[in-house]
């Protein structure tokens, strides 16, 4: 007793979700679609191409027709699919791949640019620390000269009156 697989069996009883059976649709007749030539080079495990291009023939048939919800299960559909899916997988890692490697450039160039910006302005901290302390050199220094300044006043008021006092007296001898 010989038992005989289905053809196809339905896509909604793969356990899949709504939006990975829809993916598998379409994804199954994009690789049914792109298939090579029925003379092309499919693993054909000693069987010959007529048996492997009959069924993906029929498989593409099915395939322009839009499977009826159905994934097909003839040994050339589901390596076309299972190839299809392989460089599906590897193209997707190319572009994870290629915008990891972005990121960490972005990553790095900020890192970059944040360290300069932060030697910038430990910089200008440097800088600003050494205007505040001219700012308190000169403060004290003007203080230092008003300090002078109301010395040599007062001595001037000082002179000045011992002067109008010998004025005085001369004028009155």
């Amino acid at each position: 007793m010989t038992s005989i697989l289905p053809a196809s069996v339905p896509d909604s009883q793969l356990g899949l979700s709504p939006s990975e059976i829809q993916i598998l649709r379409q994804h199954q007749q994009i690789a049914l679609q792109n298939q090579p030539y029925p003379h092309s080079s499919i693993a054909t495990r000693g069987r010959g191409h007529a048996r492997t291009s009959a069924s993906t023939s029929r498989a593409a048939s099915a395939a322009s027709s839009g499977n009826n919800g159905r994934l097909l299960l003839d040994p050339g559909s589901l390596a076309l699919l299972g190839q299809h899916f392989e460089r599906l997988m590897a193209a997707i890692q190319n572009r994870v791949d290629q915008l990891t490697a972005q990121t960490q450039m972005s990553t790095i160039h900020q890192s970059s640019r944040a360290g300069a910006a932060m030697a910038a302005a430990d910089a200008e901290i440097v800088r600003f620390h050494a205007i505040i302390r001219q700012i308190d050199e000169l403060e004290t220094e003007f203080d230092k000269v008003r300090h002078i300044r109301d010395i040599v006043k007062g001595f001037r008021a000082r002179v000045e009156g011992l002067e109008r006092k010998m004025d005085r007296r001369h004028a009155r001898r």
